[in-house]
């Protein structure tokens, strides 16, 4: 330890603006780490944690004989922080999905659609007007709208329909009695790939607790997956949002357009101005 301290003092000393960004960064990363263990409810790791990086200095000292010892926990804090990724991998998979794909919606507007731009207003328009309908009525739904790529194992879960969406069929499938009612609707473009699905539910635990399985689900499929998800309570008829795990509530028409066609690429994006809301064609041959 005397040597450990010999050498931070030196390099204070002989390199104090190298040393002070190095103490900087270490203890932005050390607060990183523990706001991560401290969001998901693991403060309980803190010692653990503190134990691995205390070990780490004394065994990774010259006066000490153990070289593979010294050079594994030389590598102490990549070690920590492999181990916690490994202990909340959901948690981990969505902080690196919202570093690496800060506007995943910017994304449909390069999606191509085997239909035109009026048929997806249309189905727009029918999804609309079937939540509005089942709101109303106090009906439970939950659609999942992806623009790209589903999960094979979250299709085949469902039943598969591969048909033009419409409000009546919407309707239908959600109806209490159905034996669909309880799962989960994919839709891309303007067509219902499969219903009765089943999505994983979110483990974050800051979500309310009020909240449902249904909402829990809806919440879920958007932390791994760019898709945008709709729910209807059944118990209150209020018309919620889930996208990159937030879920946003008490939508209306309006609002509930409004972000179905930014979604599809049929309107500029409201956080991106100058972008044109010009969704890539595909070309038919």
């Amino acid at each position: 330890m005397k040597q450990f301290f010999d050498n931070v003092k030196y390099q204070i000393l002989h390199r104090p603006v190298q040393s002070a960004v190095d103490v900087v960064l270490f203890a932005f990363l050390l607060y990183a780490l523990f706001a991560f263990l401290k969001k998901n409810d693991a403060v309980r790791l803190y010692k653990y944690v503190i134990m691995v990086l205390a070990v780490a200095v004394v065994l990774t000292s010259d006066r000490l004989a153990f070289p593979l010892l010294g050079r594994t926990f030389s590598y102490a804090f990549v070690l920590v922080i492999i181990a916690v990724a490994a202990l909340f991998p959901q948690e981990t998979r969505r902080g690196f999905r919202k570093i690496s794909s800060p506007h995943d919606m910017q994304q449909a507007f390069n999606t191509q659609y085997d239909c035109s731009d009026e048929e997806l207003q249309a189905a727009i328009g029918g999804i609309v007007r079937a939540s509005l309908n089942m709101a109303k009525k106090n009906v439970g739904a939950l659609i999942v709208i992806t623009p790209d790529y589903i999960p094979i194992h979250i299709r085949e879960s469902g039943t598969d329909l591969d048909a033009v969406v419409s409000c009546g069929l919407l309707e239908s499938i959600f109806v209490t009695k159905g034996s669909l009612h309880d799962g989960a609707v994919l839709v891309r473009g303007n067509r219902i790939l499969a219903a009765g699905c089943f999505l994983p539910l979110t483990q974050d635990l800051t979500v309310d607790k009020e909240l449902g399985t249904r909402h829990r689900a809806a919440i879920g499929v958007t932390e791994t997956n760019n898709v945008l998800t709709l729910i209807v309570s059944e118990e209150t008829g209020v018309i919620s949002v889930a996208y990159r795990g937030e879920l946003k509530r008490y939508f209306d028409a309006e609002m509930l357009t409004d972000t179905l066609q930014e979604f599809y690429g049929l309107k500029a994006i409201a956080h991106s101005p100058g972008k044109k809301g010009k969704r890539a064609k595909k070309e038919h041959k």
